[in-house]
């Protein structure tokens, strides 16, 4: 017998436990959510959290890469 209390018809969280806010983007380097949304993700409906799912993978482009931090500053000579 499956215990039915758990499952939770819902989507899940797109949460990998990388939770690092971008410092201009503003957004999670993991997930790629807000903070915002990362906060209400419990209380929102289906239809909302679809949304953001499906908004997640444009927002990829919005967190530009480091550009090599000390390696490269040493590089450089500074």
């Amino acid at each position: 017998m499956t215990d039915q209390i758990w499952k939770r018809d819902e989507i899940e969280s797109p949460c990998i436990k990388i939770c690092v806010v971008h410092p201009e983007a503003r957004i999670c380097t993991g997930c790629l959510r807000t903070i915002d949304e990362i906060g209400a993700w419990s209380r929102m409906s289906a239809e909302d959290r679809q949304r953001i799912m499906a908004e997640l993978p444009e927002r990829r482009g919005q967190i530009q890469q480091r550009r090599g931090g000390r390696a490269a500053r040493l590089k450089r000579g500074g």
